[in-house]
């Protein structure tokens, strides 16, 4: 692969473990460098926060987390100094207006002539009293940007029906993990005593958890599976208190990465993710995993097919027991929907394939200087 010829700067509200593999990637295909300013999450967030890279130099900055919720705002001191000491050729910001310095960082690049891409899920549809003077903003917010990278179809179309010109945004679907370097892991066509369903994430209350184990619970008894949670987080106490209540089988098995989490994917028979986000699905994937993803932002879309997986309508419980008592009642379609999604990691959406995106958007920036 060829090398891109200049020093890129990409700032970060926090730096979570999962993606140090994509930035050190993106770091060895910039001949200058990857320069990256990234501050900490809230204590209560409990990110686990990268603090070492390989490839990637890392630039510390101090954010000062504002209110909560859907009023959340922030502001990371020290970009103006990060920006004059990286003076980078191009820069790669989060495209999330709640984060307020972005818009004085993309104008930083903009007065010297240099190109700014934007990084974000996408641009919902505003509604009520405000919604086109929401949409006004919106719009001011993103013509900061020379290129939009999203994740999703659905979000390219987004910043499109905001008016971000279509050939100026660029598709590159969300993944954590490499092309698998291992072939597909081999499953017995029926279950080994009960089916073992795995969440990975983080535990908090979008991730919807709780969710799972109420389902889990009213399953007919001969398809009841052993629950494994995977991960850490400020709901971590209220779950396991939930789940001693509703669904003994659970097993929480705390925060797990690298072959300790390699090793849990390869036990597993089948991935649920009921609430929002989710990186752990394409890993999912590509240990030869189907997948039950709730219907959110619209960020794996282009992973859950109905050849390989589920889409959960948000909240539904009856929906999501509907879903586990079809995937649990047939081992050997679930193992034919893993081998699909192991093919969909390998070939189709993965860490390499991301970068590449990447790289195409930036050089179409280049060639706009």
């Amino acid at each position: 692969m060829s090398l891109l010829p200049i020093r890129l700067g990409l700032q970060q509200r926090v730096l979570p473990v999962y993606r140090s593999p994509f930035f050190d990637a993106l770091a060895r295909l910039c001949e200058g460098g990857l320069g990256l300013f990234t501050g900490q999450p809230r204590p209560e967030e409990m990110i686990a926060v990268e603090e070492k890279m390989e490839a990637a130099r890392l630039w510390p900055a101090r954010n000062v987390h504002l209110f909560h919720g859907r009023y959340y705002l922030c502001w990371q001191i020290g970009w103006r100094r990060w920006l004059a000491d990286w003076q980078p050729d191009a820069l790669i910001l989060e495209a999330n207006p709640r984060y307020l310095h972005v818009p004085r960082m993309a104008r930083w690049m903009t007065t010297r002539g240099r190109p700014v891409v934007g990084w974000g899920l996408g641009a919902p549809m505003n509604n009520g009293a405000l919604s086109k003077w929401r949409d006004h903003l919106r719009r001011n917010f993103l013509s900061n940007f020379d290129a939009m990278i999203t994740y999703s179809s659905k979000g390219a179309e987004e910043y499109h029906r905001v008016g971000f010109p279509q050939e100026r945004i660029f598709i590159a679907p969300n993944a954590a993990a490499p092309r698998p370097a291992w072939p597909l892991p081999e499953r017995p066509l029926d279950f080994f005593q009960k089916a073992v369903v795995l969440f990975v994430g983080r535990l908090q209350a979008r991730k919807r958890v709780d969710l799972l184990i109420e389902a889990c619970a009213v399953l007919p008894a001969e398809l009841q599976p052993q629950l494994w949670v995977v991960g850490a987080g400020p709901q971590q106490a209220s779950l396991e208190a939930l789940a001693k209540q509703r669904y003994p089988e659970t097993r929480f098995w705390g925060a797990c990465y690298g072959d300790a989490l390699a090793a849990v994917f390869r036990q597993a028979d089948l991935f649920v993710l009921p609430g929002t986000g989710g990186l752990a699905v394409q890993e999912a994937m590509a240990y030869g995993l189907p997948v039950v993803v709730g219907e959110a932002d619209g960020t794996q879309t282009e992973l859950v097919r109905p050849e390989n997986g589920w889409v959960l309508p948000p909240g539904d419980l009856q929906a999501l027991t509907k879903i586990l008592t079809q995937a649990l009642a047939s081992p050997s379609r679930l193992r034919e929907m893993g081998k699909r999604s192991y093919e969909i990691v390998s070939d189709e959406i993965n860490l390499e394939y991301m970068v590449d995106i990447f790289k195409t958007a930036l050089n179409f920036v280049m060639r706009r200087v």
